[in-house]
């Protein structure tokens, strides 16, 4: 089995052991929840995965539901469940439509009833309804994602302007109570910020949003930067929560799938959280260091990286991350990175990540295309394209953030 054969395998068995339908019904199975309704609200990539997932256990108990999902993550029909798909990473006129969906379902719950809340990452952008106009709120969400803003800092920023974020989705809920499973994307698992914690106390404050909003030179309106002076709730009492997955758990299921496959396997990390094409050379560095290894070595790091938009290009943080490697990596002896978004999606691309190893940089170079123009075009996609270097899966149903391997044959 060749490298690329072996990633691919990895990759695979990596995502299968984090799909969160086993861990929903352990959530689900046998917990009463009294004589009331249960209404359903699943939000986030893994939405209809988990909202699925909810509905087979709950069977006739459930009195309704809604699911919001990325566009093409719908996967059919769930009973006594209206799905809807939306926009992200940039919300759009679906994610308030399904968000004011939910809104309208939970406003009929009653004390008695419960609100069975399912979140997984990409909350942020599928679930809205915006305190500024709608274009304002696309306009700040696109300057935060090209001035490299980390998710948290994002979070504290767009929970601000929001009337579902940062607990105010679970006071919208009241009186009914509220039982949430949470699938973390995001390093430490911060209840409060992942999907930007519609059922969470806020545990950010104004002078930190405030403080973002210059670091970034946010262009804000009045309005808006009104909004990031009003504190958010900073206690609930009728919401429990229990996390169900985080990046921890897809490190250690990368780890097992290349102990199978012959390597000793090494989680440098499961906290990593810097620019993508920092990472990848990071990575190229490693394997330079351990070419005289004589047994098979890989090392693993999960988290999150950011890119820096300098150019105009097409691709995303692991596809970057990927493609800065293959420089380092070059002509190195059964080497090879590769990087995947465990939610089978990169950028606004079809690619859930990317794959690189020793002849990569020398086919680009065939190709007339230097690996360096290309990273400051952010053009990443369409470089590993010419190499054979996309990894494609599909919409997945988890997410919880991504993980990097460096494997070194022997």
């Amino acid at each position: 089995m060749g490298l690329r054969e072996e990633a691919d395998q990895i990759i695979k068995k990596s995502i299968q052991a984090v799909l969160p339908d086993e861990a929903v019904a352990k959530a689900l199975k046998g917990r009463e929840f009294g004589q009331g309704k249960i209404y359903m609200v699943a939000v986030g990539k893994a939405g209809w995965q988990m909202g699925k997932a909810a509905a087979d256990i709950l069977k006739d108990r459930l009195e309704a539901g809604v699911v919001v999902t990325k566009y093409d993550h719908v996967k059919g029909e769930i009973p006594k469940t209206k799905c809807y798909e939306a926009g992200h990473p940039v919300p759009d006129e679906n994610s308030y439509l399904a968000t004011q969906a939910a809104l309208d379902l939970v406003e009929q719950a009653s004390a008695e009833d419960v609100v069975v809340f399912l979140l997984s990452g990409g909350g942020s952008a599928l679930f809205e309804k915006p305190l500024v106009s709608g274009e304002e709120l696309k306009d700040i969400t696109t300057q935060l994602l090209s001035c490299g803003a980390d998710i948290v800092e994002m979070n504290t920023i767009r929970k601000r302007l929001s009337a579902v974020k940062g607990g105010r989705f679970a006071q919208a809920c009241e009186p009914a109570r509220v039982f949430s499973i949470v699938l973390s994307d995001i390093l430490g698992d911060p209840l409060d910020m992942i999907a930007s914690g519609p059922a969470y106390p806020d545990s950010s404050t104004c002078e930190e949003a405030l403080a973002i909003a210059e670091k970034y030179r946010l262009k804000l309106s009045d309005t808006a930067r009104g909004l990031l002076r009003q504190e958010t709730p900073e206690a609930l009492h009728n919401v429990e929560t229990q996390i169900t997955g985080s990046v921890s758990d897809l490190c250690r299921a990368a780890a097992s799938a290349c102990e199978e496959l012959g390597y000793a396997p090494y989680i440098l990390t499961d906290q990593l959280s810097c620019e993508a094409k920092e990472a990848g050379k990071f990575l190229a560095a490693i394997a330079k260091t351990y070419q005289k290894t004589d047994k098979s070595l890989a090392f693993l790091a999960g988290g999150e990286t950011v890119v820096r938009l300098t150019g105009k290009g097409r691709g995303g943080r692991n596809q970057e991350l990927a493609l800065a490697a293959a420089e380092g990596i070059a002509n190195l002896k059964g080497t090879a990175v590769f990087s995947v978004g465990s939610d089978g999606t990169d950028g606004p691309t079809d690619a859930a990540g990317g794959y690189s190893d020793e002849t990569t940089r020398d086919t680009l170079l065939a190709e007339g295309i230097s690996i360096y123009e290309v990273l400051q075009d952010n053009d990443a996609y369409h470089a590993l394209a010419k190499a054979g270097g996309l990894i494609i899966t599909g919409p997945t149903g988890t997410n919880v953030n991504d993980v990097s391997v460096l494997l070194i044959k022997r």
